[in-house]
């Protein structure tokens, strides 16, 4: 799977929240400057061949669903930053959250909890 650039990821973004969606209706939900039309319609046609959508025809126009669940880029996405800023490891990563004060104490339990409910 290939890792997406920004503008990508944000038209991902908009497409996992909304299931399915005609151009116009990703526009609406781009922030502020709103690209342009035919910018945002290659963009889609890229993450279509790139195996992220899918699409069905309406007439001349087409509604894009994801072909890619959010979880499964998640789990790419954050397997990359892992392996290449933690060594490959997810201790090393929460290390660094937890020195930098970026989860606390009360996250640390809880994914503690999630830790050992998955245990046998």
């Amino acid at each position: 799977m290939k890792k997406l650039g920004e503008r990508e990821e944000q038209i991902m973004q908009v497409v996992w929240e909304l299931k399915k969606a005609f151009v116009k209706e990703i526009i609406a939900e781009l922030p502020d400057p709103k690209p342009h039309y035919n910018t945002v319609a290659t963009m889609v046609r890229i993450l279509e061949d790139k195996g992220f959508l899918e699409h069905e025809s309406f007439g001349k126009t087409f509604r894009y669903s994801p072909k890619v669940s959010r979880e499964e880029y998640q789990r790419h996405a954050l397997g990359g930053i892992v392996k290449q800023y933690f060594n490959n490891s997810y201790s090393r990563m929460l290390a660094f959250f937890a020195k930098e004060e970026k989860i606390s104490e009360k996250e640390m339990e809880n994914i503690l909890e999630i830790i050992k409910s998955k245990r046998p």
